[in-house]
């Protein structure tokens, strides 16, 4: 049993996301555009999210998914329990970070 669950594992890492180009040759094939006017749209709206997660904290790419920004806050250096063991943990600053949802329409067609 475990080693049908492994064979899965492996199978799953196997599955390759889709390249940038690969985007671009199926948008292009798609609409109808060439493939190097493409990227440069997929650039544009990669730079037009960042900017509006910097400024906004929030981008939304309707259809597929949202970007948000939460702050995490700081942590006290001291001891935590892990796994059964005490261990020191350092002080940790607060900081932003990024985080990425699948709007709904996208969760209920999968």
């Amino acid at each position: 049993a475990m080693k049908a669950a492994m064979k899965v594992m492996k199978a799953m890492k196997a599955a390759k996301s889709m390249s940038k180009s690969g985007i671009a040759d199926a948008i292009a094939s798609e609409v109808g555009l060439k493939k190097g006017e493409v990227m440069k749209i997929l650039d544009t709206l990669a730079a037009v999210g960042t900017k509006e997660v910097k400024s906004s904290g929030k981008f939304t790419l309707p259809g597929l998914m949202m970007i948000k920004t939460r702050q995490k806050p700081a942590t006290k250096a001291g001891t935590k329990v892990m796994f059964g063991k005490e261990v020191k943990v350092k002080a940790k600053p607060a900081k932003t970070v990024v985080k990425a949802f699948a709007v709904a329409a996208l969760k209920n067609s999968i």
